[in-house]
């Protein structure tokens, strides 16, 4: 409409209204002093009145119109809300007229127009008073309530809201009223109320959680209760309150927040990320890429610079990782070094290229404690195929690729293929058996004797300890490997234990078994991880005193590899066990790197000539074994040959001065039961055949 046409209307309904004479109306204004002033009246007040247009002008509203209780009019006059009320009015002849005035606002805030309604009869007067007495008191109640109220009497547009509610959103009534409260309300929540309203004005009470914004366009969340409403000649409406859970709902989210993202780099824990990747997995077609990093060496920063340096590497991980994935995708830390992260892709090559960005930025130099560090990772790629039906199948085959990734020499991307994952998976579920075994010790012993030669006759010196696992389904194990696997998975502790209270156990009931036939001490292996065991002096002590075993009837064997991996450590390990009187002695040697200079400081009982020196006697290669047999002797400590298969190269060792030694030629490795059986009949009577 144009705004000539628009002047049109507004005249043709100003001239209607002024010409109306069924129907009284005025507009008042409010004057600088608080009073209320005639500005404008039509045909049906003048007559109402008996009063000419022009003497109205300008006339105060209170030499006319009067409350009935006596009260002043300015209840009629509150800005942004149409009222009705009754009152008096006197006629220029002094009539009073009883009459319902309905007041509305006019924008601007001065001005407000009055429709007068004269009452018929004295009932209908006392009728009306009544129920406007009753609406009064229900605004009033409704407005002076600190409850955010607002109150429609026909469909979706509201008569009246309070102040609360004008509070809560910052903005003035007459911008709510009608359908204006719609555009308050948050876009997303729209349909739900709406939807809402209207089973309410089919007679039903809801409640429901909705946002609206403010006159900020800050987000307001609220608790809405609604209730019908009818309103006999008018129509179905209703009244709902509002609960302001704003702060609670941000506490909420706060604590939310607090338990599903880690508290050192603020990126998601395991739980947000199982949930993001189960979700995004419900849909069938989504494409998905996960990608397991594991710093490299990050326990060297935090031995050699501190954990609080440590934590600042993570942090700044974190940020480079974040920085370095596509929008839609997300990084969660998964524990300690180790990261996740989980792309919306379905492109290996897309994958790939988020995986070399991480590598690229991962590397640039950080800062800590004034030393320059260049962070590198290992990173294992999957993609998510058929065989994945859960975030735990996803997430288990990107560490597994991360591991492989760490075996072929670290700071590398490798993308999982089949064959590893089937050897990860038999991996893990052998791991699993043996944790199990060792609960349940199934871990067994066996024992092969050392025998030495020296005297007039061979002596059962010691019994070596070899730890022996029948799978129940796969059945022998080699120890190499449950040892191995115990190593590498944190149960070397677990399976040294285990060996070491059975082995002493077992020789404590063979000196009451055997008497004199019984070994005079048992040899137990250690690990290399053992080796920086600080409680491992505590432990073996704990166990001897349990078994009632003297410490020198314990000798404990340590490869000279392992040995080398830490001499250091090593050193004031078996320093300790030999101040204990434990015996120590030092296996396969001649097989490593060992340091003479080393050798010299430890405090070692025995060396042990290693098997391969010895099964190439007979070939004429004697020089090795001769020179190990020569240095122990040098260093004044005890020799024993490993692997003697044969009476020739045990007379070959006697020769060389070697008169203690183990091996096929004089026992096997024994069951428990064999073992004493040996004792008991092989060894004395075969003594004459060893030699």
């Amino acid at each position: 409409m144009t705004t000539s046409a628009t002047g049109d209307v507004v005249a043709a309904v100003l001239h209607a209204a002024a010409a109306d004479s069924g129907t009284a109306l005025l507009v008042v204004e409010l004057g600088t002093l608080g009073e209320l002033a005639v500005r404008w009246s039509n045909t049906g007040a003048t007559q109402l009145l008996g009063l000419a247009g022009s003497d109205l002008q300008g006339m105060p509203l209170h030499d006319h119109m009067a409350a009935p209780d006596g009260e002043t009019l300015a209840t009629m006059f509150r800005r942004e809300r149409p009222t009705t009320t009754v009152v008096t009015l006197r006629t220029a002849v002094g009539e009073s007229v009883a009459c319902r005035v309905r007041s509305t606002p006019a924008p601007g805030g001065r001005l407000w127009a009055l429709r007068i309604d004269p009452a018929q009869s004295e009932l209908e007067v006392a009728l009306r008073a009544s129920a406007d007495a009753h609406e009064q008191r229900f605004k009033v109640l409704a407005e002076r309530s600190p409850v955010p109220t607002l109150m429609s009497e026909q469909g979706m547009r509201l008569g009246h809201v309070n102040d609360a509610l004008c509070a809560l959103l910052g903005v003035t009534a007459d911008k709510l009223v009608g359908t204006g409260w719609m555009s308050y309300v948050h876009h997303e929540d729209l349909d739900l109320i709406a939807a809402t309203v209207v089973a309410v004005l089919d007679g039903e009470e809801r409640e429901l959680q909705a946002r609206f914004l403010d006159n900020r366009r800050e987000v307001r969340h609220t608790d809405m209760r609604f209730t019908p409403l009818r309103t006999p000649g008018v129509g179905d409406g209703f009244v709902a309150t509002l609960e302001d859970i704003t702060e609670r709902r941000a506490f909420e989210d706060q604590l939310n927040h607090q338990a599903t993202h880690d508290s050192l780099t603020g990126l998601p824990r395991r739980s947000r990320l199982w949930d993001h990747v189960n979700a995004t997995m419900a849909t069938p077609d989504a494409g998905l890429a996960c990608m397991f990093l594991d710093l490299d060496n990050f326990k060297v920063v935090n031995d050699s610079l501190g954990h609080t340096a440590g934590d600042a590497l993570l942090v700044e991980v974190a940020e480079r990782l974040t920085s370095a994935v596509r929008p839609g995708d997300l990084v969660a830390r998964f524990g300690g070094d180790e990261f996740v992260v989980a792309c919306a892709t379905s492109s290996l090559d897309g994958a790939l290229d988020v995986a070399d960005r991480i590598l690229r930025v991962l590397c640039e130099p950080v800062m800590l404690n004034g030393v320059e560090i260049r962070p590198r990772g290992s990173i294992g790629v999957v993609m998510r195929g058929p065989d994945h039906h859960s975030a735990d199948d996803l997430i288990r085959d990107c560490d597994i690729a991360m591991y492989q990734a760490k075996s072929r020499g670290k700071g590398r991307i490798m993308v999982l293929d089949e064959s590893a994952r089937s050897a990860a998976h038999d991996t893990l579920t052998l791991v699993a058996d043996l944790r199990q075994a060792i609960e349940e010790r199934q871990i067994t012993l066996h024992y092969q004797p050392i025998v030495a030669y020296g005297g007039s006759r061979p002596q059962l010196v010691a019994a070596e300890a070899l730890a022996r696992w029948q799978h129940p389904r796969r059945g022998y194990v080699p120890a190499d490997t449950f040892v191995r696997l115990a190593e590498e998975h944190g149960l070397v502790r677990e399976l040294g234990e285990l060996v070491l209270e059975t082995a002493c156990r077992a020789l404590t009931a063979w000196r009451v078994q055997l008497g004199a036939l019984a070994p005079a001490r048992v040899n137990v292996n250690l690990s290399a991880l053992q080796m920086s065991d600080n409680l491992l002096v505590h432990t073996v002590q704990q166990t001897l005193r349990r078994c009632g075993l003297r410490p020198e009837q314990l000798c404990v064997e340590i490869t000279e590899s392992a040995l080398m991996k830490d001499p250091d450590t090593a050193s004031t390990i078996l320093r300790q066990m030999r101040e204990h009187g434990v015996q120590v002695a030092i296996d396969d040697f001649g097989t490593g790197y060992s340091s003479l200079a080393y050798l010299r400081r430890l405090p070692v009982s025995y060396l042990k000539v290693d098997r391969s020196f010895v099964a190439e006697l007979e070939d004429g290669h004697t020089a090795v074994a001769q020179a190990v047999i020569s240095l122990a002797h040098n260093l004044g400590i005890g020799v024993v040959a490993e692997g003697v298969e044969t009476s020739v190269q045990q007379a070959m060792l006697t020769d060389m001065e070697c008169s203690v030694m183990q091996g096929f030629a004089i026992s096997p490795p024994l069951p428990e039961p064999s073992f004493v059986e040996w004792c008991r009949s092989s060894f004395p009577a075969g003594r004459g055949a060893l030699l």
